[in-house]
């Protein structure tokens, strides 16, 4: 994996994903612009990171997704160049479809969906003047097939998958990369953080998660992926297995998934 001299920017790095991210990364010759809302979280994760001096914090909220030009000329100005960015920031969601608000839909919408188009929107013009640049957007395997308790998180999710598709067929030629991470089960608090159908956190880890991969195994898996300029990438357990079973079975991945009652 070659990161050496990069500028890699990343958002959802108080928690989870995006910290282990930058905890990996700060090992190796490369600077970091760590974002999140809680800055005080990302000051903690620069302190644990190698080489902090190669560290920035920009601190944001992607549900303020009318802001984000600003935000991306702020985060040039850092280091005078972005190379890679990783859109890892993000909420879940635990609810079924008829106990859910409709503001919850649209909170969902706005910062997994919106917040992360607005901010690779006002970037995309940096990577074109200087002919390179990599988006990275961390989905879902939501993002390739639904589940129970997850309608709002999985239409984000596709939503995703449809516009970034898109970005690297128009921009291909101005050698702007693409890769959607599309996690199954990772052991983070992304459950506890999810919401419930009135709009509070569940504050509660699902058996699915707890039982899923390490963040250090999958992050390290990612980081290959990234290395590797992957279109996409499923990484988790067998869970994978349902964007197979999507394509050429579906009827049986609805048994499945029905059968597993995984909430």
């Amino acid at each position: 994996m070659n990161f050496t001299n990069k500028v890699i920017w990343i958002t959802g790095a108080s928690s989870g994903i995006g910290k282990a991210l930058a905890l990996q990364l700060s090992n190796l010759d490369c600077k970091l612009i760590l974002s999140s809302r809680r800055e005080s979280e990302l000051n903690i994760v620069k302190s644990q990171c190698n080489n902090p001096n190669n560290v920035a914090i920009l601190a944001f909220d992607l549900a303020d997704y009318g802001m984000m030009k600003p935000i991306a000329k702020n985060a040039i100005s850092i280091f005078g160049s972005i190379d890679i960015l990783i859109n890892n920031g993000g909420i879940s969601q635990r609810s079924l479809i008829i106990d859910t608000d409709i503001s919850v839909d649209k909170k969902l919408m706005e910062i997994d969906y919106l917040g992360t188009v607005a901010l690779s929107k006002a970037l995309l013009p940096h990577f074109m003047s200087q002919e390179s640049g990599h988006f990275v957007t961390v989905t879902s395997l939501m993002g390739k097939f639904g589940s129970p308790y997850r309608s709002g998180y999985c239409g984000a999710k596709h939503a995703l998958h449809g516009f970034f598709d898109v970005l690297r067929m128009e921009h291909e030629k101005d050698n702007v990369k693409v890769t959607l991470i599309c996690p199954g089960f990772v052991n983070t608090d992304v459950s506890k953080n999810a919401l419930k159908g009135d709009g509070t956190k569940l504050e509660k880890l699902d058996k699915a998660t707890e039982n899923g991969l390490s963040v250090e195994e999958f992050t390290k898996r990612m980081l290959i992926a990234i290395s590797k300029q992957k279109f996409e990438a499923y990484i988790g357990k067998k869970e994978t297995m349902g964007v197979f079973l999507k394509r050429f079975f579906p009827k049986l991945l609805h048994k499945t998934v029905m059968k597993s009652e995984v909430r």
